[in-house]
């Protein structure tokens, strides 16, 4: 079997691993330096919910990889079949092994469809669809112009998910869109079943979050997970499991159905020697360093990793410049930075107008960027939703600059003027 050698080699080449090989390459532009990725695309998916929202064409969230992919990185156009972290190798789809002195793994993590029977036949049908696939995005769009009123019913699984609160926003966005034809909002029934025991893991936001549900008129069911999906009948199955009592399973009727599907780390990661274990499967990492507790050489960024903190393009934006400088120290034998403090945000919009910028870190209570009480919805974070984020991503996010002051400049002067924002270098 062919096998080459690279001095660091990325696994994905994704958010986690072009923002990564950006920064490997400024930081040191001479290092031989490959990126795995078989995928001829790269999607900006935090903007599949503007998509449904209908403010951006899908088209302004999906870019070449190659136009995406750093100058003098080589991209190997494949996908990782196993990885032999005791020979030090990568195996791939293609054939090829590739060795490396080091790696970092940025696989991101696998949306579960089939797991739940009924739902993946179901999408794009009977009014079943999703803001976490780009084709179905629009197709949300769609379903919610063309809702007339009924129930609509939204999702939130048991697993771990990317951008924890994608599964409100869309709600929150339906409900205002209902709410805008006339007789559409009356005749609505908005119900959130999440198989969670709160609406997020840090209780100031999750009040909040609360607050916002009841105000609305959003009914929250908790520890509500959905196990089956019937769709020419319009009935979603849930697993109910209420503190000390049996499990049990309860029947909702709907006319609109958004799903947040079970997530997983890839299989490839779950059956390796990287993992935590077989059923959590993702790559175990000191959560400081961002290395593997017993392959020194090894290395994790982004979903694919056991963060103890949200799963968020956020995280990978403070995580990248750690790993970098942690990858350059291994292959130097100096020291390694314990850098990384668990940031990581998602910013909640709740309309076409307001967000509440969700940020936090290992400590599980808010913090923020801004002068303000992050515990509140601004219209101001949602002109950075809508026009800021998107153009940090494609513009600095993915060409490794530095992490705040560089992102922000193009709008420092407006939020100076506005005397809202504080800016961190």
């Amino acid at each position: 079997m062919a096998e080459s050698h690279v001095r660091v080699l990325i696994a994905g080449g994704g958010t986690g691993g072009i923002t990564l090989a950006s920064w490997l390459r400024r930081l040191r532009p001479d290092l031989e330096l490959a990126v795995i990725e078989p995928s001829p695309h790269h999607d900006f998916q935090s903007g599949w919910v503007l998509v449904a929202g209908g403010f951006v064409d899908p088209a302004s969230t999906r870019r070449p990889e190659a136009e995406v992919m750093p100058a003098g990185v080589h991209w190997i156009q494949a996908a990782v079949d196993a990885f032999e972290p005791d020979q030090n190798r990568v195996r791939l789809s293609d054939g090829q092994c590739m060795g490396y002195d080091v790696l970092v793994v940025a696989l991101g993590l696998e949306l579960q469809w089939s797991t739940v029977p009924g739902l993946a036949e179901s999408l794009g049908r009977h009014g079943v669809t999703s803001i976490y696939r780009r084709d179905l995005a629009a197709h949300t769009h769609r379903c919610l112009q063309a809702f007339e009123g009924g129930t609509a019913v939204f999702t939130h699984p048991a697993t771990a998910i990317k951008c924890g609160g994608a599964p409100q926003k869309i709600m929150h966005l339906a409900d205002q869109q209902f709410k805008a034809r006339s007789g559409v909002g009356v005749r609505s029934r908005l119900v959130f079943c999440t198989a969670q025991p709160a609406l997020f893991p840090v209780e100031a936001y999750s009040r909040k979050m609360v607050a916002i549900a009841d105000e609305r008129g959003e009914e929250v069911r908790y520890r509500h997970e959905l196990v089956a999906v019937n769709a020419p009948m319009r009935l979603a199955t849930f697993r109910v499991q209420e503190p000390g009592q049996a499990p049990r399973e309860e029947e909702i009727r709907f006319d609109l159905l958004h799903v947040v599907p079970p997530m997983a780390a890839p299989r490839v990661v779950a059956e390796s020697p990287l993992a935590v274990n077989p059923e959590q499967g993702w790559v175990a990492v000191d959560p400081r360093t961002c290395r593997h507790p017993l392959y020194a050489n090894v290395f994790a960024i982004g979903d694919v990793g056991d963060f103890p903190t949200a799963k968020t393009a956020a995280a990978v934006r403070l995580q990248a410049p750690v790993v970098a400088a942690n990858v350059l120290a291994q292959l130097e034998g100096r020291p390694l930075d314990p850098g990384y403090g668990g940031y990581s945000a998602c910013p909640l919009i709740t309309s076409d107008h307001s967000v509440m910028l969700l940020e936090f870190d290992y400590t599980n209570r808010p913090v923020s960027s801004f002068l303000v009480n992050p515990v509140k919805e601004r219209w101001f974070a949602w002109l950075l939703e809508r026009f800021a984020f998107p153009w940090i991503y494609w513009n600095r996010m993915l060409s490794g600059l530095p992490h705040e002051g560089a992102y922000l400049k193009p709008f420092e002067g407006l939020a100076r003027r506005l005397g809202l924002m504080r800016w961190q270098g």
